[in-house]
């Protein structure tokens, strides 16, 4: 018996046996209730919104939407559960959301301490500050004695005061519960600065009767690398959660789109798109999903490029440089671990 149990081991070591993937909770449930949950942020052009019938949008939505074709066929199969920034991570504990991608910023108190565990890093962000035109304020640096808005429960009030305080300068907070509160305090002259990422100060300027009555400041002051988060203790759904979005960013580098899927799974002679789309080898097992699962992401989908595009692009009205976030291969941070 012990040397069956070396010879075991050494086959195992070697990398000859492939190991298969445990069903967890999660996928049990979601398979059970026909779609995923997830949680999403409840006002917050370019990553998530809802227009007026009801359709979510965005890149975070884009997120639950890839792990949905992976896991159900049918990446319209998630329900969405709007949530503040205090509520999040107490929802997620409660297991009741499967996913949260609520641009919500990875950090190790979060990560050791809240019941989440992260899963990758969906967008490259920093904080910073927007002010009235009218004011003449160029700098952060001239903010000396402002009173800021800025939305509890999130790491923006911890920054703030860390800016302030290495700055030596004073101010005073408006806090509020919600993103919508936080924005209408802000338009309608209740504080003279508002503070979060840069990403949602473009996003909330563009609710503004006038945007052009705004100017973000140039100073980013802090890192906010934002991503989605599941609950600690089902290892085998946070794998599935990391490669569908892996996947998406894989498929960029690959050059794949919605377009193009159909026609290069057919042709394509490179041994990593054969991979990537399950033509030569059968990815899906390890994670407990079917031949098919990527295959389904970029079609339904599609990359990671694409979703920027649709949501922070030249074409709307966020018109965002794409910066960090694009790929490692054009000089930014954006890097999928290899599908092999």
């Amino acid at each position: 018996m012990k040397k069956t149990m070396l010879s075991a081991l050494a086959l195992i070591v070697a990398g000859s046996v492939t190991l298969p993937a445990m069903a967890g909770d999660t996928l049990d449930a979601v398979k059970k209730r026909g779609h995923v949950l997830c949680g999403v942020n409840t006002s917050a052009p370019g990553f998530s919104s809802a227009d007026s019938e009801g359709n979510w949008k965005g890149l975070d939505v884009n997120t639950c939407r890839a792990v949905a074709a992976a896991v159900l066929g049918d990446a319209d199969k998630v329900k969405y559960v709007p949530l503040s920034s205090s509520q999040r991570f107490t929802a997620l504990q409660a297991r009741e959301i499967d996913i949260l991608s609520r641009n919500t910023t990875w950090t190790m108190t979060r990560d050791a301490s809240q019941g989440a565990v992260f899963v990758a890093v969906s967008y490259y962000d920093g904080q910073g500050f927007i002010v009235p035109k009218e004011f003449g304020i160029k700098s952060a640096k001239e903010l000396d004695g402002a009173t800021v808005c800025v939305q509890s429960g999130t790491s923006s009030e911890k920054t703030l005061a860390d800016y302030f305080k290495t700055n030596k300068m004073k101010y005073q907070t408006v806090v509020l519960d919600t993103t919508e509160a936080t924005q209408a305090a802000f338009l309608s002259g209740r504080c003279q600065v508002y503070t979060t990422d840069m990403s949602d100060l473009a996003g909330m300027r563009t609710l503004a009767q006038d945007p052009s009555k705004y100017e973000i400041l140039p100073e980013l002051i802090s890192k906010e690398p934002l991503g989605p988060a599941v609950a600690r203790g089902d290892d085998e759904w946070f794998q599935i959660v990391r490669w569908s979005f892996y996947t998406t960013v894989e498929a960029e580098e690959l050059g794949v789109t919605k377009a193009n899927v159909d026609e290069l799974r057919k042709t394509s002679t490179d041994p990593n798109v054969q991979r990537l789309l399950g033509v030569n080898e059968d990815m899906g097992k390890l994670i407990g999903l079917d031949k098919d699962w990527s295959y389904r992401i970029i079609k339904q989908v599609g990359n990671y490029g694409e979703s920027w595009t649709a949501y922070f692009g030249p074409e709307t009205a966020l018109n965002l440089p794409r910066g960090l976030n694009r790929l490692w291969t054009d000089g930014g941070l954006m890097y999928a671990q290899p599908i092999r």
